[in-house]
């Protein structure tokens, strides 16, 4: 029997429904989780709140969010993290504090 080979739009919603299974455990440790891409076989995603600046970080991606992905979707090649500076705008600014 053959399988069915999904679309993209199949992809990315059954990956956009484990981030939201996900999001719970990620918000009751104070931090959150944002689906920003899904593209080639490569999901982007963004932790933000108390996830950023997290030594166990590497853990929740990779040990995690990765596994769970990756063991659901075979299609996923990779999950990775996308990195933001933190020194853009809005958190640091040459303005004067009033």
């Amino acid at each position: 029997m053959e399988e069915k080979v999904k679309t993209e739009q199949e992809i990315f919603d059954t990956v956009r429904s484990i981030i939201n299974h996900i999001r719970p455990y990620i918000i009751g440790d104070g931090g959150d989780i944002d689906l920003v891409s899904v593209k080639d076989g490569i999901v982007t995603i963004r932790l933000l709140g108390a996830c950023v600046g997290c030594s166990m970080i590497d853990v929740t991606l990779n040990q995690g969010i990765k596994n769970w992905i990756m063991e659901e979707v075979p299609e996923i090649k990779d999950v990775v993290l996308l990195q933001e500076s933190f020194m853009e705008e809005p958190y640091f600014t040459d303005e004067p504090i009033e």
